[in-house]
């Protein structure tokens, strides 16, 4: 049956771009750089400890979607540390940590204007 959740695609208009913010700004880590088709790579990015892959491509006819509120939330332990960290790495946010009932977020661009969610556990 189901055991995991395989990868996560964001859409990304420069891949190398994409690749550079992704790990030199947040840390990832390379798993798979392979070319897929003319002009297009498959790259899949490792998060710390995660079975999860974050995936920098975009599919034909979805270029569209690169610049949109990405449908998912990255974790962190500690929002405003990771805030304070990411932004001295020059890490663009459409604001400040916010604090709710039900923990901490902030919400992040990529380099390709992507808006993530950065939460606590």
């Amino acid at each position: 049956m189901i055991t995991h959740l395989k990868f996560m695609s964001i859409p990304v208009a420069d891949q190398e771009r994409a690749l550079k913010f992704y790990t030199e700004k947040l840390g990832f880590k390379v798993a798979t750089n392979q070319e897929m088709g003319p002009g297009k790579r498959w790259i899949e990015l490792r998060l710390g400890k995660a079975e999860t892959r974050l995936v920098l491509f975009t599919m034909e006819g979805e270029e569209g979607r690169v610049g949109t509120q990405m449908n998912c939330s990255l974790a962190c332990d500690d929002v405003d540390a990771t805030y304070r960290q990411l932004s001295e790495r020059g890490v663009a946010f459409e604001g400040p940590p916010q604090k709710q009932p039900w923990g901490a977020f902030v919400i992040m661009k990529d380099s390709e204007g992507n808006r993530l969610v950065l939460g606590s556990d």
